[in-house]
């Protein structure tokens, strides 16, 4: 017997189902909408992709199939005369002398005059130039290169702080102009002049900032190992670098200042080292070149090109990164970068007995091997050393 009713129910179920059915999209319409969605993500972000991805594919292009910047000559070439005005800044405080003695390294720290902290913290750690020559048997000069306080206030607040400073220490050497990031290249002439000046015998040539950790005992070593070298310039090695477009950064660089897609090989301005011979001519190329280019590493890059000199990279030159916390990795650091409260900390580390008498031996060296896999391969673990200083 039919229930009275339930036909109702049912056909009204029917009914609101079909209400809430949806369309059906067809293949053409969901790749239409998927094509303009990609499209409005695409011109979203097509700055963050351009200045990330296209502009570096673009670069490398540049650098591996052209590699030809013989436009440097013509664009960055300037008259003696006008060249000279960029490292024709008067000395306030100065050492006018660097030493008798065969002196094997010159250590250039860029440092603020505010920063007595960390230069203090560098005298102490891998600065200590007595610690160097009792130590190891050579003799290192360590200076630290500052510009005036951009702020007049501090300037005069700090003035003679700083003549107390080097009445202590004799090692500050300053000029008169402006401590500030657009003027770092002019930091870098008030180096490479001071050395030919001053410490022209002095066999290497090293820059680093100021919140570098040095492993000195491994860096003498090094050059010690390249104690007759020529045409040397060492660090990390940045290659197929693309000018930085993103006008909120620090290292932008407009199209009218540098229109090119590629830098020319480079060592960051966080450490690197020059034999005696390349630093004069790194030197006599800056006196004939623009030197308003800001960004000092990549102007030193620039000068290199000019007399056809050629990085060669070291892969214990750190990268942004601070180094990884390991006695295998000290025993091959060169440099670590982002150290202030740290530097004691890293110096006993570096220093410890053991650490200086790390085994050779086969199931060291396997040892050693994995443990820098697992603390530099890991990707986005560490940005200091590459991948392959694992296997060195």
């Amino acid at each position: 017997m039919k229930q009275p009713g339930v036909s109702g129910i049912v056909t009204g179920a029917k009914v609101q189902r079909s209400h809430l059915k949806m369309p059906r999209l067809k293949k053409s319409q969901l790749r239409l909408i998927t094509l303009c969605f990609s499209t409005l993500m695409l011109m979203a972000y097509w700055e963050k992709i351009d200045n990330n991805i296209v502009t570096h594919v673009k670069s490398f292009s540049y650098r591996y199939l052209l590699n030809n910047f013989t436009f440097i000559n013509a664009s960055f070439r300037v008259n003696p005369k006008d060249a000279v005005k960029f490292s024709n800044h008067r000395y306030l405080i100065n050492q006018r002398k660097c030493g008798e003695k065969d002196i094997l390294l010159l250590l250039f720290v860029k440092s603020s005059s505010e920063n007595f902290e960390r230069r203090q913290a560098i005298r102490s750690t891998w600065g200590n130039v007595t610690y160097i020559e009792r130590t190891l048997g050579v003799t290192v000069r360590v200076l630290f290169a500052l510009g005036l306080h951009p702020e007049l206030e501090q300037r005069e607040k700090l003035k003679m702080q700083l003549l107390f400073e080097d009445q202590k220490y004799h090692d500050l050497i300053q000029q008169d102009f402006m401590d500030t990031f657009h003027n770092l290249t002019l930091k870098l002439l008030l180096q490479l002049g001071w050395k030919e000046t001053y410490c022209h015998h002095a066999r290497f040539f090293m820059s680093a900032d100021d919140d570098v950790f040095v492993h000195t005992p491994n860096l003498i070593h090094l050059l010690q190992g390249h104690s007759n070298a020529k045409d040397l310039w060492i660090g990390r090695v940045h290659r197929g670098s693309p000018p930085n477009r993103d006008k909120e950064s620090k290292y932008y660089v407009s199209q009218d200042l540098y229109p090119w897609l590629s830098y020319p090989d480079y060592t960051p301005g966080s450490g690197y080292v020059l034999s005696s011979d390349v630093a004069t001519k790194i030197y006599q190329a800056a006196l004939t070149i623009n030197a308003s280019f800001h960004i000092d590493d990549v102007f030193l890059g620039i000068c290199a090109k000019v007399m056809d000199i050629d990085p060669k990279n070291h892969a214990f030159f750190s990268g942004e990164g601070k180094a990884p916390y390991h006695p295998c990795i000290y025993n091959q650091m060169m440099t670590s970068h982002g150290h202030v409260s740290d530097i004691q900390e890293m110096w006993r580390r570096v220093t410890e007995a053991e650490v200086g008498h790390i085994s050779s031996g086969l199931i060291w060296r396997l040892y050693c091997t994995v443990a820098k896999v697992r603390l530099l391969c890991v990707p986005f673990l560490s940005n200091s050393y590459p991948c392959k200083a694992a296997f060195f």
